[in-house]
């Protein structure tokens, strides 16, 4: 009974109904940020989205922001934060490590289905290639990401040192963790000679720091890399995963024109659209990207012999393996053919079939029955 509830519960609030349903004992989440700004930029596109979920779920929600992803990633560990947004990376970390469960996936305000990772000079620099960066002579200094972020670290360590068997740490004079704003201004004021960050810094420094942008220059860019996630604790009570899993999907979609339109632009602050269902699924390439990662670290280590390789190695090719084969049954599975049609109901703004795909949707992902 207390399912079936929950479900008519969801489809109320996805449908405009007013109910009254039992509510759990909690009443705030605290919701995390990671570091990829000063934490007066975030706050900055941040709070209007947190105040409107807060209205929207019918919780307070408190912002907690930390310098750092492990920050973030130990806070939903030890229960101090209940949800947030993660990079693909730390969203890994936060599953592997913090009971963490994704459920909503960031879209791009201009509709890509991910975004890039970049090293970056400074416009003036000698620097034109991954080749004159590579020189590894250790006149150098390297500015790069979070080791939990994967613009920042995973994706440029994975595709530009890692296939040369190059450690940055043995290629450059200096080698620096900082965020991808830091990194951005550190080429700009000729702190660091190169610097990791992805696109949609460099899109905020456009708005933010208008001419410290003009005195960037791109380098190298990344394959596609997916959006990021909004991850939950698998803990959370039912029926606040619900509020959250039908707010998200219904933000900039469900309401009155000048609703959605209000939620539009604080989205557009942030170079997002209306979020879309995803699920751990999405970090799959991620896994196989670190694994492989690390398999070619262990084949470059010079301290190993060739049995010792292959017994660290034999492992980690067969978690690739396996990554590979869910990943292969993921894109012929139903929740992808259902997150198809969900975009499909949207561009052609079908409130009516979004109201229901929706509480389907917020119902599965906390195994409510549908019938």
């Amino acid at each position: 009974m207390r399912k079936l509830a929950l479900f008519g519960a969801v489809l109320a609030v996805a449908t405009g109904i007013t109910v009254t349903v039992a509510r759990a004992q909690a009443t705030e989440l605290n919701f995390g940020i990671i570091a990829t700004e000063s934490s007066s930029n975030l706050k900055t596109i941040w709070d209007p989205y947190l105040e409107a979920m807060a209205k929207g779920v019918g919780l307070k929600i408190n912002a907690f922001y930390a310098s750092d992803y492990a920050g973030v990633i130990e806070a939903m560990r030890f229960g101090k934060v209940q949800a947030a947004r993660f990079g693909n990376k730390s969203a890994m970390e936060a599953v592997n490590r913090s009971n963490g469960e994704l459920f909503a996936l960031a879209v791009d305000s201009d509709g890509s289905p991910g975004y890039w990772s970049h090293l970056i000079v400074h416009k003036d620099s000698p620097l034109h290639n991954v080749e004159d960066v590579l020189k590894c002579d250790k006149s150098l200094d390297l500015g790069i990401g979070d080791p939990n972020s994967t613009s920042g670290f995973l994706v440029p360590i994975a595709y530009v040192f890692a296939p040369k068997n190059i450690d940055p740490k043995n290629c450059f004079k200096v080698v620096r963790n900082a965020s991808h704003e830091a990194n951005g201004m550190a080429i700009v004021h000729k702190q660091v000679d190169v610097a990791t960050i992805n696109d949609k810094i460099l899109r905020r420094l456009e708005v933010t720091a208008p001419e410290a942008r003009k005195s960037i220059r791109v380098i190298w860019t990344s394959p596609l890399i997916t959006n990021d996630p909004v991850v939950w604790r698998k803990d959370l009570a039912a029926d606040i995963k619900m509020r959250l899993y039908t707010w998200h999907l219904s933000y900039g979609r469900i309401g009155t024109p000048e609703e959605i339109a209000a939620a539009r632009k604080i989205l557009a602050a942030m170079l997002r659209a209306p979020f879309n269902p995803t699920n751990d699924n999405q970090l799959l390439p991620i896994r196989i990207l670190e694994a492989n990662q690390a398999i070619m670290k262990i084949q470059a280590d010079g301290k190993f012999s060739p049995e010792e390789k292959a017994a660290k190695i034999a492992p980690l090719r067969a978690e690739v393996q396996k990554a590979q084969e869910l990943s292969d049954k993921a894109e012929h599975s139903e929740f992808k053919k259902n997150v198809e049609a969900f975009m499909e109901a949207d561009k052609a703004g079908d409130q009516a079939k979004l109201k229901a795909m929706i509480a389907t949707f917020a119902a599965n992902a906390v195994n409510v029955p549908t019938n």
